[in-house]
């Protein structure tokens, strides 16, 4: 008996792609989640997400700052991943930096993630917040993971936002599965990782921003 209308597929994932990403996050990588059995938006350093869809965005923290946030309402959500390099640049002081000089930072990444999701549909009133990291990896250095905590934690005071969960400081790196449409988040600390990896990056992405000249501003919505 012939077989030949019978198709096998050997992949889980589907043949169609990923719905498309909402305007000015086509740059962010993304791939079919075997475990989770959905679409993924994987962010480095320095990157923000937004999505109206089903999928789920991930990341690996160090010292660096994940905010997760969502309307509760109309499930549209993103997150974020920074690194705060130096004093200067923390609560106290974000609101009074230069636009151009903050880009690099969580006053810049927090402003575009909220700005977005409310151009995308979102309302302030409905926001909810998680945050993840600030972990101590990066030993040789200053505590830049205390000093991210403390900018986030006064952030969301000054912004009076709705902050529902955090896992914040101690000294493993963390892997983040946030899930925008119901505000789940799977966080697993990485006791058994060999570090390096992370450190490495994170060290490369703090010279990086110390190093480079700033250049442009952005306008918030």
């Amino acid at each position: 008996m012939s077989n030949g209308s019978l198709k096998v597929s050997l992949s889980n994932e589907p043949g169609d792609g990923p719905r498309p990403a909402l305007a000015g996050f086509k740059q962010i990588n993304r791939y079919w989640d075997r475990s989770h059995q959905c679409y993924a938006a994987k962010l480095l350093p320095g990157d923000y997400y937004i999505t109206t869809h089903d999928e789920i965005i991930v990341t690996i923290l160090g010292s660096c700052i994940s905010a997760c946030i969502r309307d509760s309402i109309f499930g549209i959500g993103g997150m974020n991943h920074f690194m705060l390099p130096r004093k200067s640049l923390l609560a106290d002081n974000w609101r009074n930096t230069r636009l151009s000089l903050a880009n690099r930072y969580g006053s810049y990444a927090m402003e575009n993630l909220i700005n977005d999701i409310l151009k995308n549909g979102g309302e302030r009133k409905n926001l909810e917040v998680k945050i993840f990291g600030g972990g101590r990896i990066l030993a040789h250095m200053t505590d830049i993971g205390r000093n991210n905590i403390d900018f986030i934690k006064q952030y969301i005071v000054t912004e009076e936002l709705n902050l529902l969960a955090e896992d914040v400081g101690g000294t493993h790196p963390r892997k983040i599965v946030y899930f925008p449409l119901t505000g789940k988040v799977r966080v697993k600390k990485l006791r058994s990782l060999h570090n390096q990896t992370i450190i490495e990056r994170e060290s490369r992405y703090l010279q990086d921003i110390q190093s480079h000249p700033v250049s442009g501003d952005i306008e918030l919505f």
